[in-house]
C-alpha cells in the first residue's frame, strides 16, 4: 500500500470526511472503490458498484455514539 495526496475542494472533503464517520466507514476505501470502479473495462461493473452505493445511501442506519454503552460494554 502506498501514501499518496491529493487535491480535494475543502468543503468537499470535509463533507464527505463527515459522512464517512457518521456512517462508520473507511474514506480510504470508498474512494480506492470509486477509482476501482472508474478503471473497470466492464460497464456492468460500474452500474453494480452505482447501484451498490444507492443501496448502501438508503439503507436503515443506528448511529452510536458510545458503543459499549449502548450495548452495556465494559468500557
Amino acid at each position: 500500500m502506498s501514501i499518496k495526496s491529493f487535491n480535494v475542494d475543502e468543503d468537499t472533503y470535509g463533507k464527505f470526511s463527515s459522512y464517512c464517520k457518521e456512517n462508520g466507514i473507511s474514506m480510504s476505501k470508498q474512494v480506492e472503490t470509486f477509482m476501482k470502479s472508474m478503471i473497470e473495462e466492464d460497464p456492468q461493473v460500474k452500474q453494480e458498484y452505482l447501484e451498490k452505493l444507492e443501496r448502501i445511501r438508503k439503507g436503515k442506519f443506528v448511529k452510536v455514539n458510545n458503543f459499549a454503552e449502548r450495548y452495556g460494554l465494559k468500557e
